[in-house]
């Protein structure tokens, strides 16, 4: 059985009385006409449902000491490259963006360990996700974490064209956990992670990652 994000109850909630409704009008018109509302009823359930699905994941184990590093969400490596980083690590970076289409699971979890330092809401415009200035320019939730080890990174929930809602339920002063859930960017979104410059991906351009599970950066 599916399990269901908690931000998407309302929506599932509202397709499925739409569901009712159609299957009900097909029922009663007989036709090919009602057999295609009945199917359009259907489908769109099964997908609100399916796009707000929340799987269970494994996160790696962590060793003492070392700097372990995950996936915050599900999608494709989209780009990777050096900045220049202003908002907490203050310096050289490196920064590492993931994609995320509506068919891939929207829930986001927590990169690494540590103290939350920085966390700030931004409002923004809606430029598709794979835009070089959404990072920028799209409305987004910015947060800083330090691990208990020292290093400072930077995890970004951009919106795009078509998603409108960011969710997340961490603020300045929480202690996280490498993989737990923090929020979800509803209908095709971006995530962006930020490392200090002399911290290297362990992926390239192109992979596909699964949050909370695939290892971004493992070093001790």
């Amino acid at each position: 059985m599916i399990r269901i994000a908690r931000e998407g109850y309302t929506l599932v909630g509202v397709s499925g009385l739409i569901c009712l409704v159609l299957v009900a009008v097909g029922i009663q018109l007989d036709s090919y006409i009602g057999m295609f509302l009945m199917g359009g009823g259907i489908a769109l359930l099964a997908f609100v449902s399916w796009f707000f699905r929340d799987p269970d994941r494994t996160p790696p184990e962590e060793g003492e000491g070392e700097l372990l590093i995950v996936a915050p969400a599900d999608g494709k490596v989209l780009l990777i490259k050096e900045i220049e980083d202003d908002l907490y690590i203050k310096g050289p970076a490196r920064q590492l963006s993931i994609f995320l289409s509506v068919f891939n699971v929207h829930v986001n979890r927590i990169p690494l360990s540590g103290s939350v330092e920085y966390c700030q809401y931004v409002p923004g415009e809606y430029l598709v996700a794979w835009h070089p200035k959404s990072s920028e320019k799209n409305e987004r939730t910015e947060i800083g974490v330090k691990h208990p080890g020292g290093t400072k990174v930077v995890f970004k929930q951009i919106a795009g064209a078509v998603a409108r809602r960011i969710v997340y339920y961490i603020d300045e002063g929480d202690s996280v956990v490498l993989g737990e859930r923090f929020g979800i960017v509803k209908f095709g979104s971006r995530m962006d992670v930020i490392v200090p410059r002399d911290v290297q991906f362990d992926v390239q351009v192109g992979d596909t990652v699964v949050g909370g599970e695939t290892i971004l950066v493992h070093s001790h």
